[in-house]
């Protein structure tokens, strides 16, 4: 089967620990994945929105995208709502929305804030929206996960989230139930594309 794309923007790090953490929780199932970026994206002033380090990895091409058998997307949340980079690059795959090449595929959505109520829902729901234009089958979390009722930090039904106090000294790691609700996620994900594979 085609791999399963998990793709993010981040900026300090936080989204792509949340990346990460899902492709594991693909991977644990034997389904293959790949983890990309979407690329920067300069702002009306003319500036480019600068990783750190840890936020770096390969750039998505809209191949990859075309052919994957689910998808995983995030970003961090922007005033409630994605991050331009990732609107972006949603507004560049028109020529697979009139292939339908994404109808019928599996999708996932993640976001982290750096607040507990900064926005993580309605990110959640505004990345939902293009996937559902393009004929996806969102992929939530069921509340028959245990962290989604203990979680003091990040975890919504409608994806996986993450609450990063940014430090520059020590960015903040993902807590144990965020980083169970990703696997979790993960795993979901990569079961569902499995299925549609076993079955096309």
């Amino acid at each position: 089967m085609q791999p399963v794309l998990v793709l993010y923007y981040s900026r300090h790090g936080s989204t792509k620990r949340l990346a990460d953490a899902i492709a594991q929780g693909v991977s644990s199932l034997d389904v293959p994945v790949i983890v990309r970026t979407v690329k920067s994206i300069s702002d009306t002033r003319g500036d480019t929105e600068t990783k750190d380090a840890s936020s770096a990895g390969p750039e998505v091409t809209l191949q990859e995208l075309e052919q994957c058998s689910a998808l995983a997307l995030g970003s961090p949340t922007r005033f409630g709502n994605m991050a331009a980079p990732v609107k972006h690059f949603l507004d560049s795959t028109s020529s697979q929305w009139l292939k339908g090449a994404l109808i019928d595929k599996p999708a996932c959505v993640f976001t982290s804030s750096s607040s507990m109520h900064g926005g993580q829902e309605s990110t959640l729901l505004s990345m939902m929206v293009p996937l559902i234009h393009h004929g996806m089958v969102i992929c939530g979390l069921p509340y028959s996960e245990p962290e989604l009722h203990n979680t003091t930090m990040g975890g919504s039904p409608y994806g996986v989230t993450h609450v990063a106090h940014h430090s520059l000294n020590a960015p903040e790691q993902l807590s144990a139930d965020e980083k169970a609700l990703c696997i979790a996620q993960g795993k979901r994900l990569a079961m569902f594309a499995k299925k549609l594979a076993d079955h096309a």
